[in-house]
């Protein structure tokens, strides 16, 4: 009787909550050492981690994620993987990037150069994961947002000549999702510990202007959806607010929204599926999302 009464309660827990992907195995982004590698610790060997959807809910787009940290740490529980279940449950594949980071003595442009070949690896095997490659777009929280907005400011169409059949993909992402994202390397805009963990004790004014992205936007920059809060004190909302205004300049769509509350680093809220406690931004970024077919609309009542 016990076993039957088992049996039927995970029966109805089956009908009602949503499928959870099992990540893939984390995939390095070089078959050999990176480019640039200073050993073969973890810490030197840039990965992604597939979570693929249910193939039933699946629409073929997919979001690289670039968890925050400060370019020291990575969130990638908290910024990465929750981010990741959350997006399939909408049909959405999401890459979780391990990139390299300052703590271990990497600087710019290792970390751009991390999030750039993961871009071009996913449309390299987009056959395999099921994925658009015309439908693939970045999304980052905090110095992982400012990674996601470099990329979205700093790409390139490939390099047809190369011998690495991957390197001849481009590594534009087809839109941009920042969350609380640092933008700016400088004053009074600037997060320090971003900076220095990126570009060391002493930048020129030349990388300091390169790598912050407000000043890098043009009309080929890709749209973006962007969210910051008012109380945040950590990495303040006029990030966000000067890349949705170089943004509005130069004509590129932008979702843009400031909610009130909320401190640097909230995440969704709750980090725990099947996720139905989570903050505001997620239903205005699925809305979005529907917009830009990315999510399959919802169906009529």
């Amino acid at each position: 009787m016990r076993l039957l009464l088992c049996f039927s309660v995970l029966s109805v827990l089956a009908a009602v909550l949503p499928v959870m992907a099992l990540p893939q195995a984390p995939v390095r982004l070089w078959p050999g050492a990176a480019p640039g590698a200073l050993g073969t610790a973890d810490t030197d060997i840039p990965t992604l981690t597939p979570y693929l959807p249910d193939p039933a809910l699946a629409t073929g787009a997919a979001l690289v994620i670039c968890p925050g940290g400060g370019y020291w740490d990575l969130a990638m529980d908290h910024e990465g993987k929750a981010y990741a279940l959350w997006l399939n449950q909408s049909g959405v594949a999401a890459f979780v990037l391990k990139y390299r980071l300052g703590s271990h003595g990497y600087r710019h442009p290792v970390m751009l150069e991390d999030a750039a070949r993961a871009v071009r690896l996913i449309r390299f095997r987009a056959v395999e994961w099921k994925v658009d490659p015309k439908r693939l777009g970045i999304m980052g929280s905090s110095a992982g947002g400012h990674l996601a907005s470099t990329l979205l400011t700093h790409f390139d169409s490939g390099s047809p000549a190369s011998t690495d059949p991957i390197e001849r993909q481009s590594s534009r992402p087809d839109l941009g999702v920042l969350c609380y994202a640092v933008i700016s390397m400088l004053p009074p805009n600037v997060h320090e510990g971003s900076r220095q963990n990126l570009l060391g004790e002493h930048p020129t004014p030349a990388l300091l202007n390169s790598l912050s992205s407000e000043r890098q936007v043009t009309p080929q920059t890709p749209p973006c959806f962007l969210w910051a809060t008012g109380e945040d004190t950590g990495v303040i909302a006029e990030n966000t607010l000067d890349f949705a205004a170089a943004l509005r300049r130069n004509g590129v769509p932008f979702d843009l929204h400031v909610y009130q509350h909320g401190g640097h680093g909230i995440g969704m809220g709750d980090d725990t599926p099947p996720f139905r406690n989570v903050l505001p931004w997620t239903t205005d970024l699925l809305f979005w999302l529907k917009a830009q077919n990315y999510v399959a609309a919802s169906p009529s009542p």
